[in-house]
């Protein structure tokens, strides 16, 4: 998104570049569509265009409900155009796992600096490039992809059984294939690289 000059406000771009956020924005991005803190207010009063959802997070009030609603404000509410949804939220809304966590799992680029988390909301931070094969879009959610969730998780601690589940369903729905895992899990250590082996390997007895 290229920058405009303040005072030219350009309230279809913004609806549009919210459309690809269920139809939030952050103050960030409507400043950089000509959104002045003060024309934000005024948008955001009751009854008025905008609807603010916490510090910096704003809805567009006549766009539709979405059920990820709760996701999608979690994922912007960090601040960073390149955070994504991840770990176990992202497992879950990729239907890896059945497991709905108790916070929505959102990273973002340790070198970025980042809103502190509100409740319900657990910001990772890493070292690892975040690169076009490691981010999908679903349902106008940017969330990470499917290897990558399934290493994330492994390596954060997450329950074996549940890592091994997520790895067996990926393969078995040609989300990832067994050499794209087992090459990645060699990068992770140890002790990611056996649970995904014993994931492919349990599904080769199966």
């Amino acid at each position: 998104m290229h920058d405009t000059k303040a005072g030219e406000p350009q309230h279809e771009r913004l609806f549009l570049f919210a459309s690809e956020q269920g139809g939030y924005f952050t103050a960030a991005q409507a400043r950089r569509c000509g959104f002045s803190s003060a024309l934000l207010g005024h948008h955001a009063r009751e009854g008025g265009r905008f609807i603010r959802v916490r510090r910096g997070l704003y809805r567009f009030r006549q766009y539709p409900a979405s059920p990820r609603e709760g996701v999608l404000a979690a994922r912007l509410a960090v601040g960073r155009d390149e955070a994504v949804v991840s770990h176990e939220s992202a497992l879950e809304l990729l239907g890896l796992s059945d497991v709905v966590p108790e916070a929505v799992h959102v990273t973002v680029p340790r070198s970025k600096r980042y809103r502190p988390a509100a409740g319900g909301v657990r910001v990772h931070t890493t070292t690892r490039e975040l690169t076009q094969a490691d981010v999908v879009i679903r349902d106008g959610i940017r969330m990470t992809s499917p290897v990558r969730s399934i290493l994330d998780t492994a390596e954060a601690g997450t329950a074996p059984d549940q890592v091994v589940a997520a790895a067996r369903e990926a393969v078995e729905r040609g989300m990832a294939t067994k050499r794209q895992l087992l090459a990645a899990s060699r990068q992770r250590g140890g002790r990611v690289e056996q649970l995904i082996r014993r994931a492919i390997q349990d599904r080769q007895e199966t």
